[in-house]
């Protein structure tokens, strides 16, 4: 059983989280390359059943569900990876499950989404309809628990695996743990879970461009949305509108600053994946081996890389490693 949890996420929900996935998931690889004269070390959630780390999250918040709370079934929001993380933890658990996601979301995610068994709900984003409206009308009407994709304890805590995992990874392969893991961010999960993960590692959250939120919040000392005109992103893994208090309040006692990178250095980075470390690496996904790759973030031999996610169109990838 579960144990009583507290209203935020704690480093003891981490080690929790960890113990339930070890159950049921192997450790992705973590794979060494050279930047810029430097062994880093990237830690492959691409390969994760999903394609992506949100599975570790979804499975830590739909395991602590009370027995009421699983017969009402879950509402998730998410462009796509984070949809396919609950549905396929709801598959497992026969739980029924509700995704909001956006017209504009990757095939392959809305695909992906439907055939783990979860009943999709579109929104129109780029009409700016509110998606977490959405989500409320829905678990109002059946009393379904939101499982949000960032601002939630559980689902930071199962983020936060994955510091436990590259830690004890690195631990048998380098001098000591990380001292450094940059990562993608979006809303700030992940970094929160990390920062909770591995103290003593300085966490370096990447934003696409447009789409800094975290880092303009960490740099103002408050919680800044981004622009009403922020730009297209490829990133759509990363396309949020601002963190939350759960997520800051981690993050600004831990995380000192935030990186942005450009689209052209993104797809760099995916043809660097490709091509050194034969791995299909999303947009979103690669945007802290971008940040690596472009100088943005001190490396030294224990400096860890997230590759958060692989779900990408056959289409949109070839152009992204053919292309300038």
């Amino acid at each position: 059983m579960t144990a009583q949890h507290p209203p935020a996420p704690t480093a003891f929900g981490v080690a929790e989280a960890m113990s339930k996935l070890a159950e049921i998931l192997p450790p992705t690889p973590l794979l060494p390359v050279e930047i810029m004269g430097q062994t880093v070390w990237c830690k492959a959630e691409c390969l994760q059943p999903i394609g992506a780390f949100k599975i570790r999250g979804a499975w830590h918040r739909l395991t602590a569900l009370k027995r009421a709370e699983r017969e009402a079934g879950v509402v998730g929001v998410s462009s796509g990876n984070h949809a396919q993380g609950v549905a396929w933890a709801a598959k497992r658990l026969g739980i029924r499950a509700t995704i909001v996601m956006p017209v504009d979301a990757p095939a392959i995610k809305l695909d992906a989404t439907r055939a783990l068994g979860a009943e999709v709900v579109l929104y129109d984003r780029p009409g700016g309809e509110d998606r977490d409206a959405v989500a409320a009308r829905l678990c109002a009407a059946s009393g379904a628990t939101l499982v949000h994709a960032f601002a939630d304890p559980w689902v930071i805590e199962g983020q936060g695996t994955i510091g436990l995992e590259l830690a004890a990874q690195m631990a048998g392969r380098c001098d000591g743990p990380p001292t450094r893991i940059v990562a993608p961010c979006g809303g700030g999960g992940l970094t929160a879970g990390l920062s909770l993960a591995c103290p003593d590692a300085e966490i370096v959250p990447v934003e696409p461009e447009g789409w800094d939120d975290v880092r303009r919040s960490l740099a103002a000392g408050e919680i800044v949305a981004v622009a009403s005109d922020a730009p297209a992103t490829a990133c759509d893994a990363l396309q949020t509108p601002s963190t939350r208090p759960i997520n800051f309040a981690v993050l600004k006692g831990r995380v000192r600053f935030g990186l942005v990178v450009t689209p052209a250095e993104v797809r760099a980075a995916q043809r660097f994946a490709f091509e050194r470390l034969h791995l299909v690496v999303e947009p979103g996904g690669a945007a802290a081996l971008a940040a690596a790759l472009a100088g943005k973030v001190a490396l030294d031999g224990r400096t860890a890389i997230v590759l958060s996610g692989g779900n990408t169109d056959a289409q949109a990838f070839a152009k992204a490693i053919l292309g300038p």
